[in-house]
């Protein structure tokens, strides 16, 4: 009986992987080209309407007549893709960067030789040799700057133009930081100097208080807020969901365990999930609570910390770190539990189950903002020259 042939084994040559690295960047290269081409030629349609039919007005006052019949034109010759409501996001997307490429670009042009002329010069550099935000990048699609234009605050966009491009963030992970104010959140414990740092430069991590968000948002989850909400399933949860929750953690973390167990004097003691921070050369220890936060919850940690530095410290790491994600707090006793060493490597943030309205959350930063304010009041400066509350 005759017998199939075998199918031979395929290895892959050298010549071939070189060749197939070739045509991936290729790919790459005609996807940022055509993403390029798309936002350049929203800019300029945009600056025809703001320069030519408004004169350079930033407010129409021809009314929505003028776009509803550009509109129609358009849709007619072109295609769908310019409706009104498009035709005003090209408007305010010129409002918004006025300065994406060169004031010296020609009105009469080839598309594709602007687009290789931007994507050689217009977004790389300002006068100090560098780019910045407000700037053309390749990396940025029409359906990004889409999401940043629902960000009012210069600053606050600036942030998140950075953040988009150094964490290369997917259009949905934009949007998801947007939604959940990021920037917000890490601006609620900086001053004036490192506010106007962080809209300039994006997050930088250098010391322990830089990588916290307080409050923390999982609505990834997709668990419901519920008093029988138990922490192993708060666990699992953030397990089966590790990616977006290294996300929402932020930069420069890598997973190491979960219920890792450490033994002091044949007790058992285990550690919910222990994370090690890349950029701060250290590791972090989270503990997860599903009720309001105790002074004991925060001598459990304290222990897990002071355990890890002692035994599983290693030549080269910095400090241990540890984080308590509560769903509620009390700052008043994180500060008489913890004293001075709240500043070192002990922090409490809350998290929340959904994500919040913009005001729900601005009302949550108020009400930190209030704390750190308090604790610079003549009664809290007494406090601490009396050493009240410190160990």
């Amino acid at each position: 009986m005759a017998t199939k042939p075998k199918k031979s084994g395929y290895v892959a040559s050298p010549l071939f992987n070189r060749i197939r690295e070739i045509l991936e960047s290729a790919h790459a290269s005609v996807a940022r080209t055509i993403n390029t081409t798309q936002v350049l030629a929203n800019w300029l349609i945009g600056r025809e309407i703001v320069e030519e039919e408004q004169r350079g007005k930033k407010r129409a006052d021809y009314g929505r007549k003028v776009l509803a019949d550009l509109s129609g034109r358009l849709g007619r010759e072109f295609g769908r893709g310019y409706s009104v409501d498009n035709l005003e996001a090209f408007r305010q997307f010129y409002l918004e960067y006025p300065h994406l490429i060169s004031e010296t670009a020609s009105r009469n042009f080839d598309l594709p030789a602007i687009s290789e002329t931007v994507s050689r010069k217009s977004y790389e550099i300002d006068s100090a040799g560098a780019w910045r935000p407000g700037l053309l990048n390749p990396n940025l699609s029409w359906s990004h700057y889409r999401s940043l234009l629902r960000v009012t605050r210069p600053n606050a966009r600036a942030f998140y133009e950075i953040e988009a491009i150094n964490n290369a963030w997917s259009v949905r992970e934009l949007s998801r930081q947007i939604s959940s104010l990021l920037f917000d959140r890490l601006a609620k414990s900086r001053d004036k100097k490192e506010l106007m740092r962080l809209a300039l430069q994006g997050q930088e991590v250098v010391r322990s208080i830089d990588v916290l968000k307080d409050p923390m948002v999982l609505e990834f989850l997709s668990l419901p807020e519920s008093p029988r909400l138990v922490e192993s399933k708060l666990e699992q949860a953030l397990i089966g969901n590790l990616q977006t929750f290294l996300l929402e953690l932020g930069k420069g973390f890598a997973f190491v365990s979960r219920q890792e167990r450490i033994t002091v004097d044949g007790d058992h003691f285990y550690i919910d999930l222990v994370f090690y921070h890349t950029i701060l050369k250290c590791h972090v220890l989270i503990d997860l609570k599903v009720g309001k936060l105790t002074h004991a919850d925060l001598g459990q940690i304290q222990f897990y910390v002071n355990y890890y530095d002692r035994e599983r410290r290693t030549e080269g790491d910095n400090p241990t770190l540890g984080l308590i994600l509560c769903p509620d707090k009390n700052d008043t006793v994180v500060k008489y539990t913890l004293g001075e060493q709240l500043k070192r490597n002990i922090f409490t943030s809350r998290y929340q189950l959904y994500l919040p309205t913009e005001e729900e959350l601005q009302q949550e930063l108020r009400r930190g903002l209030r704390f750190l304010a308090s604790q610079n009041s003549p009664a809290e400066k007494a406090v601490k020259k009396k050493g009240i509350g410190k160990k």
